[in-house]
Formats: C-alpha cells, structure tokens, sequence
C-alpha cells in the first residue's frame, strides 16, 4: 500500500523540529525520513562491524546486509542484476570511475568525449580532464532557446573518435527532462557507449535501465532520501568488466605479492578500502521507503508544483524563469529584476524558506545564456502548495521592500 502523500511530511523529523521551515533546496540534498535515520543509528549502536572481514556474527551481519543492497538499487532502476551495482560516494566518484577507469585507456590524440551543454560540473569537469590527460576533445551538444538539446546535432558531433557519450536525465538547473533513450539509441548506433547522470531522478522518476540500454547510469543517494557519502555506479556486462579501479589498497583484490596484484572481477575491484557500510544499508532503506511511494503520483505532484510556481511568479510580473522545455521536472529557476540572486536567497532564508542561489554547478550553462547567476526552487514529495504560496509572500514582500 502507498504512502499518502497528504502525511508523507509526518516521516521526516526535520520538519517536527523545525516545523516552520519550507524546504526547496531537494535538488541540492533531499531530507531523510525517519526510517532512513534509525537504520544508521541502529547499525552503530547495535551491529557496527566491517565487511567482508570476519567470520564472527556482526561481520557475516553487515556483509549481507550491505551485499543485499546492491539487489536493491538494482531492482530500482529495473536492471534487476545486483552484479552491476557498484557503490561509489556518490554520482561525482562513479563519473570519475567510468573517467578514469574506463574512458582513459581509450583515449587517444585525436578522439573526443560528447557531453550536452546543460551539465552539471560532476559531468563536465570528470572529462574535460580525462581529455587533457589523453589529448583528445571535449564536444559539447548545444540547447535550444527554450532549453531543450538540440538532438538534431548530435549525429553531427558523433565519429569514429568519440569514445563516449555523457548526458544529465534531467537538468539541475532548468529542470529539462531529457530524451536520454534516444540519446542512446543514437550514440549505439555508432557503437558509441552512453552515461547518464541520473542524480536528480533516481528514486522520484522510473528508471529503466534495461530498456534505455544505458551503459552506466550513475546517481547518489542523499538526493532520493539516503544518506550523503554513498552513490552507485550502474555499469551493463558489456562493459563492466572493461572498468578498472583507479584507487587501490584493502579490499578488491584476489591476491597480492610484492611484484603485482590480481583484483577481483567488477564491481567488487572498485569498493577497496573502508566502505560506507552504514550509508550504503541506509540508502537501502531509502529504496524500501521509496518503494512505499506511487512514483508516478509524486513526480504529478512535484510537476504541479512546479507548474503553480511558475504561475505565481507570472503573476509578480518583475521576475523570470529560465528555459521553458517541453519536459520539465520538479525544478524552477529565476531572477527577479534588478535584485541579485544572492539577496533573494538571502531575504528567503530570514523568512525559513529554504532555496539555492548562484550557478548551481552549472558555470557553463549559464554563462553559455548570459547569466552569471539564478535563483533554484525544487521540489520533494514533502512540499505543498502551501510551501508555494509562502514563498510567493515573501518574494512580494521582498519586490516591494527593495523600491
């Protein structure tokens, strides 16, 4: 049975001690239920142990219980394969695995990475290095006017040279749902692997990671109600095995000897070290909660949302939205005339509203459209339109207070 939404906000402690804060910063971190909390504190009150270690009850405990995860998150974007799960800290590291670990040894002078104009740094910065390290291009697909890819280009920029495609399912700043199926089916058509950055959709929107046919899917799990500090890294068999690790010490390996190290097969060869057993086994329970929700109910929600606040904002007439694609997610981005973001931001905060102000890690993008900087609501399943409406009153407050 599904979580109604109208009680959905009981889950989520923050909002019992601080019950006059309106939280629209979901695109930056989402907030954790309660279940999600308990099982972290569980675990180090009660069966904290490494994995993979120790024969003894805690250890064998916290193996299976971090093991059974990957089962999870593999069952949440339908690849139902728990053998292409690797945990990672977060969508950054997985892009710098996928980076380092399997595009680099590709690359060579001449060869070029694709990725669209509307990404955020993670997926930008993780290649633009790859490609000076190797000599080889970074291409970038341009957005229309009103904030779509321009796919018609895409085959253009695509050749014998380019190793990769990386694309953003849905856009932290403009909120734009992309068509990353056909994105894919474009680039495979040329044989040409496919990343998607699923950081602002993974656990709000369905993931199918065998019908898109994605390569690597990656995402992190404290924007979907997990804990911060943990991530995935999704990779198809076709390509996982060809990803090596590019950090090394305990853990991932067969055997090791003074002369060389043979490491085990993906994705255990990429988790050495300490792993974030306790985070990894909340974003599990994060997946449970997740599962308790109708997801094609929340994402109507935040998409209403989204369309109230864009309404409201018509109405105050001084300011703007950025972009208007065709599919949009749960994510606004505006100014207000002559008032720099960081002072909207600013005046918000005094009144408990909670949003982001500046480039939003998307440097490029903004300055690609003549913008140094935006004010971003998002939205979570927790957000009502009362949440709206608050902020609406501030803004005319604010509009009226800086004449």
């Amino acid at each position: 049975m599904a979580l109604s939404l109208r009680s959905i906000k009981s889950h989520f402690p923050i909002f019992a001690y601080r019950p006059e804060l309106v939280y629209l910063d979901n695109a930056a971190t989402s907030q954790k239920p309660r279940s999600v909390i308990q099982t972290i504190t569980d675990f180090y009150e009660k069966e904290n142990a490494n994995i993979h270690r120790g024969f003894y009850d805690l250890s064998s405990t916290a193996t299976r219980r971090y093991e059974e995860v990957r089962k999870k998150v593999s069952n949440l974007i339908s690849a139902n394969d728990a053998r292409t799960i690797a945990f990672t800290k977060g969508a950054t590291e997985s892009i710098n695995t996928v980076a380092q670990g399997f595009a680099r040894k590709k690359l060579t002078s001449g060869d070029n990475i694709v990725i669209s104009a509307m990404e955020h740094h993670a997926n930008i910065i993780p290649w633009q290095q790859v490609c000076r390290q190797t000599g080889a291009t970074l291409r970038i697909l341009p957005i229309t006017p009103q904030g779509d890819l321009d796919l018609t280009l895409l085959p253009s920029l695509l050749n014998e040279g380019t190793k990769l495609v990386a694309c953003t399912h849905i856009s932290n700043v403009l909120g734009t749902i992309n068509p990353v199926e056909e994105i894919i089916s474009i680039a495979h058509k040329k044989n040409i692997p496919v990343l998607i950055d699923a950081s602002q959709s993974a656990g709000h929107y369905p993931i199918d990671a065998r019908a898109w046919d994605a390569d690597f899917i990656v995402f992190s799990a404290h924007k979907m109600f997990g804990p911060m500090g943990t991530g995935v890294l999704y990779a198809k068999h076709t390509v996982s095995n060809d990803i090596e690790s590019f950090h090394f010490g305990g853990g991932g390996i067969k055997n090791v000897s003074f002369a060389e190290t043979e490491f085990l097969s993906y994705p255990h060869r990429l988790e050495a070290g300490t792993a974030n057993v306790p985070g990894v086994i909340g974003m599990g329970t994060a997946i449970d909660f997740i599962h308790q929700l109708d997801l094609t109910e929340t994402s109507r929600h935040t998409h209403a949302l989204c369309l109230y606040f864009k309404q409201r904002l018509a109405e105050l007439r001084s300011a703007s939205v950025l972009g208007s694609p065709s599919q949009f997610g749960s994510i606004v981005s505006f100014g207000m005339e002559n008032i720099h973001p960081h002072d909207v931001a600013s005046f918000l905060a005094h009144a408990n509203i909670a949003v982001r102000a500046g480039h939003h890690c998307a440097q490029p993008l903004l300055d690609s459209m003549g913008i140094p900087a935006t004010v971003r609501v998002s939205f979570s399943i927790y957000n009502t339109k009362k949440d709206v409406d608050q902020t609406m009153d501030a803004l005319t407050e604010l509009k009226s207070f800086w004449k």
